[in-house]
């Protein structure tokens, strides 16, 4: 009965995903107001005939007796395929001398065109450009944090950078978020910069190409919402202006990577959905404004995915997906043996199979590139919801690839210096190697007990500068 009520709207969660505690207390009563069960007190029904609903209330109290039945007390770590050793790997520490009061920073990225670093932060609600050596040359306040930005040049080869703003960073249905074209010169004195869309329900990443091959870049943009959300296509005309259309009408789009997938010619993307019916879809031109869809990786919805990217590990000329999840601060607060990085290599015709798995709890990003020049792509990964009672050096872990889809794995020392939840990976000193910078989101998000916060709280983000070689 479970399998026909669970698998309606999205992969079925087997019982074994999360503990029996959280199952009773948090996830079936959550899942109940959404069939059209009345809850109160946290974890109690209410049978009310006169009220519709997609089970009958018998069904459902025989779903909740299998779950809480079924499902284990407590769910067992997984043990990872090599140990992690705690070294710094060819990587030295770079931090601006500059503190803040509070470090809360929601993203951090490097513009190769401008050479600057740009961040954001939650509590300020402000937009800094860094010098490339770390220097604060310049901020501004928006209505909102920055969370992704999109550097590039325009037809007069000006930097300029499309930044995302979420709107509400807390998990409400606000339609506050908004895609500013900045001119990157003009930081200092805003009000120059075009407005490619408003009134977005917590946008948190957006990405560029001519879909229609009129000449003009389109954008789309992961409106993650929280019950609402959706994918959208903000279509470009003259004079600046954007039309936007929903492509998908699902809360949790949260990453895309664009290109041409099908080799027609017309530019297509990928997309992560992180909410509910978690997953992996590929959206396919259709050369008429629009696109046909198609799920190429699907995950229970307790996973909590949370970044991909598309790279060919095995070098047979085909992309794979490396994948990430570890979102853990919605109705399961608790370690989960799944979390983690995965590569998905491809099979060919848009086939995906699981080829290599590490676990690390609450992983949040994975960025792979080749940081010790070997030609193989060794992977960089953060994780915000990291073990930090037991073990806080999941915090970051560097992969390095020896052989085709073998890795060994490093747990970089930096757990003292911040809480990563932001990552980029760029070459910032110009030295022909990419480098690593951090983002610090040091307040809040705690969820076990007993933690004290230890890690710098004052420095907004930090670089690992590539010194392979040296």
């Amino acid at each position: 009965m479970s399998k026909t009520y669970c698998s309606s709207c999205h992969k079925y969660p087997e019982p074994a995903l999360i503990d029996s505690i959280s199952w009773a207390g948090h996830v079936l009563p959550a899942m109940a107001s959404r069939l059209g069960i009345q809850v109160y007190g946290d974890d109690q029904y209410v049978n009310n005939p006169n009220k519709k609903s997609t089970v009958t209330f018998d069904e459902w109290t025989k779903i909740v007796a299998f779950y809480k039945n079924t499902a284990p007390k407590i769910l067992k770590a997984a043990v990872p395929p090599v140990k992690a050793q705690n070294n710094w790997a060819f990587f030295s520490l770079k931090m601006p001398a500059q503190k803040v009061s509070a470090a809360t920073t929601t993203m951090v990225a490097f513009d190769t065109l401008s050479r600057h670093f740009y961040t954001s932060d939650m509590d300020n609600m402000r937009l800094y450009q860094w010098s490339d050596k770390m220097v604060l040359q310049a901020s501004e306040k928006f209505e909102s944090p920055c969370v992704d930005v999109k550097f590039y040049k325009d037809s007069k080869q000006q930097a300029r950078g499309a930044f995302t703003f979420i709107g509400s960073f807390d998990a409400f249905d606000t339609p506050e978020g908004k895609i500013y074209d900045i001119d990157l010169k003009s930081l200092k004195n805003m009000g120059g910069e075009i407005t490619i869309a408003k009134k977005l329900n917590r946008p948190v990443q957006s990405a560029s190409a001519d879909f229609n091959k009129d000449g003009l870049p389109d954008w789309l943009t992961c409106q993650f919402g929280h019950n609402g959300g959706e994918l959208s296509l903000l279509t470009q005309g003259a004079g600046n202006t954007f039309t936007k259309k929903t492509i998908r009408n699902i809360t949790g789009p949260t990453n895309i990577s664009t290109g041409d997938f099908n080799n027609d010619g017309w530019p297509d993307f990928m997309c992560l959905f992180a909410q509910g019916d978690e997953g992996i879809w590929m959206f396919l031109n259709d050369k008429k404004g629009g696109f046909t869809s198609q799920n190429l990786l699907r995950f229970p919805p307790v996973y909590g995915s949370t970044n991909f990217q598309l790279v060919d590990f095995n070098n047979d000329g085909k992309l794979d997906i490396l994948y990430t999840c570890g979102d853990n601060s919605d109705y399961s607060r608790v370690l989960k043996p799944y979390h983690g990085v995965y590569i998905f290599l491809n099979q060919g015709n848009y086939k995906y199979k699981q080829a290599w798995f590490y676990p690390i709890n609450g992983a949040t990003k994975a960025i792979a590139a080749d940081f010790n020049g070997d030609k193989k792509r060794d992977i960089a990964v953060i994780a915000f919801f990291s073990d930090l009672k037991n073990n806080p050096a999941e915090g970051f872990t560097y992969f390095e690839q020896t052989q085709t889809m073998k890795f060994t794995a490093n747990n970089i020392p930096v757990n003292k210096y911040g809480r990563w939840l932001s990552m980029a990976v760029e070459d910032y000193n110009h030295d022909g190697k990419p480098d690593i910078i951090l983002g610090n989101l040091s307040v809040g998000f705690i969820n076990q007990p007993g933690v004290t916060h230890t890690w710098d709280g004052k420095t907004p983000f930090m670089v690992l500068q590539n010194d392979h070689g040296k």
